[in-house]
């Protein structure tokens, strides 16, 4: 009778314990797809200025901060490497504006000769996962490991002015449903850089990016993924002046935003949240296992 007491008790243990594993693994019922869209350098600063409805939707029924705060530099290349890897650059790198290779070895290489980034951990977690990449700055095309996903497309801003990538990237989800994609925009650190931030031009950019959201969102519902959709608004660093790069508030925070299935409707995001952060955060939502080298921690709290 003891021994088969002690038997249920030790099945009760391992029970528990396999099922707490699971629950810090996370994956969000209900989410089939997530769909992260990057504006390069809208700064947290503009948040509450912009003429953006579509964006003020996600913001007003989702969870957002808009003091996600960059690594530092606060420059592009090594943020987003940040974003996708879950380190910072004294681990990935990555650590100048342009940077297509690390400046200094990475502490570990994945399989396909890179840090592991978002894309590496979800083709691990599902082999067969359909995962798409489209980005206007082609040095992106060395920070997500490539090799990890089923398209990914460069292609320039030009004189189109988004609309090419936009046509394709919202082709894409209506034909294959990626359970995972992203398209990153150029701007509004384009117009930073020329006018400003937070000038005329830098804002009229953003409202002109608004219909271009709303396309995606749009193409979302066509294909009837919308109701198993995440929405993230992610950005790499804020500016001032005409540049970014040094460390004041200005040049370092910059809004995420989350919008979709289980994602809490007008939560302004409490704990404090680093771009190292945004990874692992997706790699919850699809219950996915996370390198020991990662540091950035899921935003468990914007879950419903």
């Amino acid at each position: 009778m003891k021994k088969t007491a002690l038997f249920f008790v030790a099945l009760s243990a391992f029970a528990l314990s396999a099922s707490c594993g699971r629950s810090d693994r996370g994956g969000v019922h209900g989410v089939k797809h997530v769909v992260v869209v990057g504006f390069d350098g809208l700064a947290g600063n503009v948040l509450d200025k912009l003429d953006m409805p579509t964006l003020q939707t996600m913001v007003d029924g989702g969870a957002w901060t808009a003091e996600a705060r960059s690594i530092l530099p606060s420059s592009s290349a090594c943020n987003w490497a940040s974003m996708y890897m879950g380190v910072g650059p004294e681990m990935h790198g990555f650590n100048t504006w342009g940077s297509r290779k690390p400046d200094f070895p990475s502490v570990e290489l994945g399989k396909n000769g890179i840090f592991p980034t978002i894309l590496t951990v979800l083709r691990d977690h599902d082999p067969d996962m359909d995962i798409c990449a489209m980005y206007e700055w082609d040095v992106q095309g060395d920070l997500i490991d490539s090799k990890a996903a089923t398209v990914h497309k460069h292609i320039p801003m030009g004189e189109s002015r988004s609309k090419d990538i936009t046509d394709a990237f919202t082709a894409y989800l209506a034909a294959n449903k990626p359970e995972f994609s992203m398209v990153i925009y150029d701007s509004p650190d384009v117009e930073g850089h020329k006018h400003g931030w937070g000038s005329e031009p830098y804002m009229d950019r953003m409202r002109e990016l608004d219909a271009h959201l709303a396309r995606i969102v749009d193409a979302t519902k066509q294909a009837g993924m919308y109701d198993r959709t995440i929405f993230m608004i992610v950005s790499d660093h804020g500016g001032t002046g005409t540049g970014h790069g040094g460390t004041t508030m200005d040049e370092m925070e910059a809004p995420l935003i989350f919008f979709g299935r289980g994602v809490k409707r007008g939560h302004e995001i409490e704990a404090s949240v680093m771009r190292y952060d945004t990874a692992p955060t997706i790699a919850y939502i699809f219950g996915a296992a996370t390198p020991d080298a990662w540091r950035g921690k899921a935003i468990k709290e914007i879950f419903e």
